[in-house]
Order: C-alpha cells, then structure tokens, then sequence
C-alpha cells in the first residue's frame, strides 16, 4: 500500500499525511506539495507538484508506483486580499472564475489524468478530492460565492466522471469528493465568525474524521460527495 497527499504541506493536507504515516501506511506516504518541502517524520517521501502545471504533475505522478490512495488536498477560496467570494452576482470578475477554477477544478483533473493510471487495476483504491457543500447545487439555498460554488459543483460532475471510467478499469475502484466541515486553516480564517466553536474543526480532527470516512468507503459509493459524517450531499 502507497498514500499519495497533494497539497501536503497545507493544513488539512498536512494532518492527513501525518495522520496516514502513522496509520497503516507506514513509510509509504508521498507528500506532495508546491515548495516540495515541509518538516516530515522519517519515512515521509517529500515531492514537488504544481497543479496548475500540467508537466509538474506528471513529473509528480512518475515518482509513484501503484497507489491505492490519492487525496488531492489543495484549494483555493480567498487569498485574504484582492480574491474574495463574491457577495452578489455585481462582484463577478473573470480573473477571479479563472484562478478559482483553475486551482479548484482544472487543477485537481490533471492530477486525475495522471494519477488514476498508477493505481492498481485490481484491487481496493480510493482517489478523494476535497470539495465543498456550498458546491452542492440543490443545497444551495443562500447564493452568493459565485466562483466558488461553481468550481466546486464543476469538481463534483469531474468526480462522477472519473468514477464511471476507473470502474470500467477496477471494479473495486472508488473516486469521491469529501467536504470536511469548517476548517480552522487560513482558507477558512476570515469567513469563521458565525461559526459555533464545536462546529469548528482542528486540522488533526478533520483529517481524522476524512480518514475515517475513506475507510468505510465501498464501491458503491464512488463518484458521489461525501461530509466529513460520511453523510452523502445532493448532487
């Protein structure tokens, strides 16, 4: 067994690669991230990706030899400064839609095309990417976050996809997004006030709550969405 983490060196993907390397996977966990560094427990196999660069993630993808998981862990809401989710449709930029979707939907698709074709072909393998409620189109009921939700629910239609086309390969093979809850990492910093202290989750909670979802996991459930209850979210 492999673990591979892109976006390893964020919070969530940072406490997934920590939580997995002293689980079941041992030494066996790529740490994929931009910088290609990070302080990791021996054993922990730092990498290079840069998900907007497509020869960046096959360069990635040649490192690694048949894993049966891949969690893509990287995204991108607000930049604390000039990019922040829009309030109305009066805020909508083009600039914005195409950084948004480039690190949250284009980004995470090229990690699939390269990816998928390392995991094995028999056998149990999971590929996750973390995705969002608010991408939920019939769960929408507030509007606003334009670019967001939409890169989000487009990230969603990718899973489903890629999920019909590996079972065709493995039929034990699942593709999932995951939304973790509120996060307290810097994604999630500046939108935290009106969130209840217990609904407000460590990095090390959330990666543990995500991992224990995985687990449960079966190929009945691939290419759907899934909270961090393992409650599955409407399309």
């Amino acid at each position: 067994m492999s673990a591979v983490i892109i976006g390893a060196t964020g919070g969530i993907g940072r406490a997934l690669t920590l939580s997995l390397a002293e689980g079941g996977y041992g030494s066996r966990v790529h740490a994929l991230s931009r910088s290609g560094g990070g302080e990791w427990p021996e054993g922990v196999m730092p990498g290079r990706i840069d998900i907007l660069d497509e020869a960046s993630i096959k360069a990635a993808a040649d490192t690694v030899e048949d894993p049966d998981l891949v969690i893509v862990a990287s995204g991108i809401l607000s930049d604390g400064d000039r990019l922040t989710p829009e309030k109305s449709w009066r805020h909508q930029s083009l600039d914005t839609y195409e950084e948004v979707f480039r690190i949250n939907t284009f980004g995470p698709g090229l990690v699939a095309k390269h990816f998928l074709p390392k995991m094995p072909r028999e056998g149990r393998t999971v590929f996750a990417a973390l995705s969002a409620r608010v991408g939920s189109i019939s769960d929408n009921g507030f509007g606003g976050w334009h670019a967001y939700r939409a890169s989000k629910a487009a990230l969603n239609m990718l899973i489903r996809n890629f999920a019909i086309e590996q079972q065709r390969k493995n039929d034990q093979s699942i593709c999932v997004g995951l939304h973790p809850g509120t996060v307290d990492t810097g994604l999630s910093a500046p939108f935290q006030g009106n969130v209840p202290d217990r609904q407000l989750f460590t990095p090390n909670k959330a990666a543990g709550y995500l991992i224990g979802v995985i687990e449960r996991l079966t190929p009945e459930h691939t290419g759907r969405l899934y909270d961090w209850q393992g409650e599955e979210i409407a399309p």
